[in-house]
């Protein structure tokens, strides 16, 4: 149980970085924020990153061996980066229409997932 929370914790932080990261260009690409000052660009992002922190945090916590989790510390950031992938797909694909994935993506993330693999080899 401990492992799909941490798991939905990590999917739900990773929704709120990659729009903290990405979410001020689809901004810029609908002209909302075009006359913004960078400064203000990077408190908004850093808002969003605030609650990424509120879900990433407890998710390693939960997550983490040293706590009585199902993962070691390795594990768990080889999950967050795969899902971060995965997320951050799902979004450019729903909302960044004019940028597309091609075979080398997805081959690298490919690679990604065979890495997750030999992360959890005992």
């Amino acid at each position: 149980m401990k492992g799909i929370a941490t798991v939905l914790l990590l999917v739900t932080s990773n929704i709120f970085m990659t729009f903290a990261w990405y979410g001020n260009l689809k901004l810029q690409e609908m002209k909302i924020t075009t006359d913004w000052p960078l400064i203000l660009i990077i408190l908004a992002s850093w808002g969003l990153a605030l609650f990424e922190y509120c879900f990433m945090v407890p998710a390693n916590r939960l997550g983490s061996d040293i706590n009585g989790g199902p993962f070691n510390l390795v594990q768990l950031k080889v999950i967050q980066e795969c899902i971060s992938l995965i997320v951050f797909s799902l979004i450019l694909a729903f909302c960044f229409k004019t940028q597309s994935l091609h075979w080398n993506h997805l081959v690298s993330f490919i690679f990604l997932v065979i890495a997750v693999f030999f992360a959890f080899l005992k």
